[in-house]
């Protein structure tokens, strides 16, 4: 490994974390490299993957994480992983009496599993071999060519695994280290009973036998880093996840002085069985959760496709390139990691990267330590193009969607923005204009790509200080990522001059282009406000006394909401350079 790695530890907390953290791992997967003559550009595996060795003596590459979940969230994956697996009984046997066995069916697994299994077992080629080389060499030969030929159009068409994935662990294509997951026991992941519901509950959570679970794996994971530069916690928001993510980021704050914690609170557009009370206590505990999250963070950052996290949202966030089902989890998640993977870029990097505590500084400006997410899935860049022919035609708007559910402002001030453009490879950055001929735009006479898109963005905000960062390198699909694009995405994720007949099957899209930014500004004073009005306008002891049943209490929940109010005032465009202060008379309020 790296002697210069900078180091992250990633801890994802709750279902749908995990959903998204699972398509982003299959990205990092997908684009493994220990190459030291990679392009300085390229992404730094190392910086989030770990090297092992099995029992075997093989080098193993598995993600610096830490998963924490509920009680039957996992179906047919094992807790501890098969990595490092002997495959011997190490069960011993003392009782001498009759035994009597009740023996269960395991959960079936879908076809992507059961491939994956195959090729442990050397029974089936890697997708990677079937394209290194026009003579693939068959394991053990113990497939024939029709088999291998059947792969091969399974691995090209993709998996439809829409009916079929009902946890997270139904698409994980990577090997888990065996310190990986925690399962919280106390509370189930599905049925009426036990649920983890409340931001009191899950700040209970932590203590214990589940603390002691947490600082162990955090020791170990930390322990054999050179240089850790932080932590990126996947939280949920609308569930108790958000109390149990509150006090882990309040333990690494304590724990870890000085590291960066990027906190990432994710929310899907539904949930399964929603009730009235339901939706109550999601809205309630992101917004505490949100109040939280920020305080114990280096910056904090929703991510979520809702159309905001209210409890009557407007419609969810849409692409016009993708064909998607907001409302099915293995679909939206799989686009906040695309977005994920832009926008976590930029601190992973093998050369001219941001550390995690630079991002802090310049977005968390002046105590501003929520930001808001958008970006454009895939980036509309049309095949063949150069960068200036596509930014002119998106004068009129910017080509990016909210991933926060904040609507950008529309007086075109902010406090600071990062924007990241990852996947341009193979296309032009540049103009081709021949010589002596009259720039059609102004973008067209710049000779950089991060001059072009600079000026690009500053020209809906002219005022703020903005960064960019570049990356050819696109983010790779590969099986089971979802093939939800539009007929007008080619193969390599850029569109299409003429999208393919009706008639002819749409192309297998095994990259994508991807356009982020990461903001403060005021846009996030209406939406932090919105939070707190809905908050306030509920009287929670009479229409919701559970929820104060296991804390807060009452008087904590009351200082939640007014931290809330002040950090929205933080936003203000009169608030100037101002450091948010609980102090701060509101005057206008």
């Amino acid at each position: 490994m790296s002697n210069c790695c900078r180091e992250v530890v990633t801890l994802q907390l709750g279902h749908y974390s995990n959903f998204v953290g699972t398509h982003w791992w299959n990205l990092q997967d997908a684009s493994l490299s220990y190459d030291t003559e990679a392009p300085p550009g390229d992404i730094q595996s190392d910086v989030v993957f770990r090297q092992g060795e099995t029992l075997g003596g093989h080098i193993t590459h598995t993600p610096r994480l830490i998963a924490m979940d509920l009680k039957g969230s996992l179906r047919t994956l094992r807790q501890e992983g098969s990595l490092y697996d002997s495959g011997k009984n190490t069960s011993a046997v003392t009782w001498e009496g009759s035994i009597m066995m009740h023996e269960e069916s395991p959960p079936a697994k879908n076809s992507f599993l059961d491939d994956l299994d195959k090729l442990d077992r050397g029974e089936i080629l890697a997708e990677a071999d079937f394209y290194s080389s026009p003579q693939p060499q068959y394991s053990a030969g113990v497939m024939d060519v029709d088999t291998v030929n059947d792969q091969l159009a399974r691995v090209q068409q993709g998996y439809n695994l829409e009916g079929s994935v009902k946890v997270w662990s139904d698409f994980l294509r990577i090997h888990l280290h065996p310190r990986t997951i925690s399962v919280i026991h106390q509370y189930n992941h599905d049925g009426e009973v036990q649920r983890l519901e409340t931001l009191g509950q899950g700040k209970a959570l932590l203590q214990g036998s589940v603390l002691e679970e947490l600082e162990d794996k955090l020791h170990f994971f930390v322990e054999e880093c050179d240089y850790l530069q932080g932590f990126q916690v996947l939280c949920d928001l609308a569930d108790g996840f958000a109390g149990l993510g509150s006090k882990v980021t309040e333990m690494l704050q304590d724990s870890y002085h000085g590291k960066g914690i990027l906190t990432w609170g994710v929310a899907p557009v539904s949930h399964p069985d929603s009730t009235p009370m339901k939706d109550l206590y999601h809205q309630l505990n992101c917004t505490l959760g949100t109040v939280h999250l920020a305080s114990n963070s280096s910056f904090f950052c929703p991510l979520t496709l809702r159309g905001g996290l209210d409890r009557r949202p407007s419609s969810p966030v849409t692409f016009p390139h993708l064909t998607h089902d907001p409302s099915l989890w293995y679909h939206s998640s799989s686009i906040l990691a695309l977005a994920f993977d832009a926008l976590t870029s930029p601190y992973r990097l093998r050369s001219h990267s941001i550390p995690m505590w630079q991002m802090a500084d310049m977005l968390a400006v002046s105590g501003r330590k929520v930001v808001a997410a958008y970006g454009a899935v895939p980036f509309p860049m049309m095949h063949g193009s150069s960068l200036p022919d596509v930014l002119s035609a998106q004068m009129d708007a910017l080509p990016w969607k909210p991933l926060s559910a904040c609507p950008e402002a529309d007086n075109g001030l902010c406090y600071g923005q990062l924007v990241t453009l990852k996947g341009f490879e193979g296309q032009r950055l540049t103009s081709s204009l021949a010589a002596g001929t009259k720039p059609p735009t102004p973008l067209h006479s710049l000779h950089s790509g991060e001059d072009m898109l600079a000026a690009y963005i500053r020209s809906f905000y002219p005022t703020a200080p903005i960064a960019v960062q570049l990356l050819a390198t696109p983010s790779q699909l590969t099986p089971p990522f979802p093939q939800m694009f539009s007929r007008s995405v080619g193969s390599q994720g850029f569109l299409q001059n003429l999208p393919p007949p009706p008639t002819s099957p749409p192309s297998v899209v095994s990259s994508v282009p991807v356009l982020t930014s990461l903001q403060s500004g005021p846009a996030l004073d209406p939406w932090l406000s919105e939070l707190y009005r809905g908050a306030s306008a509920v009287d929670i002891r009479r229409v919701a006394p559970s929820f104060l049943s296991q804390g807060p209490e009452m008087a904590d929940y009351q200082e939640a909401l007014e931290q809330l109010r002040l950090l929205a005032r933080c936003y203000r465009d009169n608030s100037g350079g101002v450091m948010c202060s609980s102090s701060e008379e509101d005057d206008d309020d």
